[in-house]
């Protein structure tokens, strides 16, 4: 019996969400004003990590699985970033401080330097919308 290969492992998934958010880090640090399309940049950066979290937890999930508890935890404590920055990310728009979000770009570009960007290939269509949706978990009853 031969191996069964995942197309879409989590670490593809994550490889594309990575990249996703290095696009939406290189266009926010162009900003220079708060507009509706930066408001939903940032909410799809907050999903884009939420995902990242998301799917560490299923690798680490996985190793465990397997009996390698050393290595599913130094997995969860090298990605415990994504999740703290998401929440972050998430506390900041809710409570509408948008001053704070050059400091969080500047927190987050270390965990993407390693991703090389020549040409933007995420297209606008991705996040438009995002933030509306992020804020309907604010208040689902609205």
């Amino acid at each position: 019996m031969s191996r069964v290969i995942n197309p879409d492992s989590t670490g593809k998934q994550r490889n594309q969400l990575m990249r996703t958010a290095a696009e939406l880090l290189r266009r926010l640090s162009q900003k220079t004003d708060l507009d509706d399309e930066t408001r939903d940049m940032v909410a799809m950066l907050v999903f884009c990590l939420r995902g990242i979290d998301e799917g560490i937890e299923q690798s680490a999930a996985a190793w465990e699985k397997r009996d390698y508890w050393v290595k599913a935890e130094e997995l969860r404590q090298r990605w415990r970033w994504a999740g703290q920055m998401a929440d972050a990310l998430q506390a900041m728009v809710f409570q509408d401080d948008w001053q704070a979000l050059p400091q969080m770009i500047v927190r987050l570009l270390p965990h993407f330097s390693e991703i090389k960007i020549t040409k933007l290939t995420r297209s606008e269509a991705l996040w438009h919308g995002a933030y509306a949706r992020l804020m309907q978990e604010k208040s689902p009853l609205s």
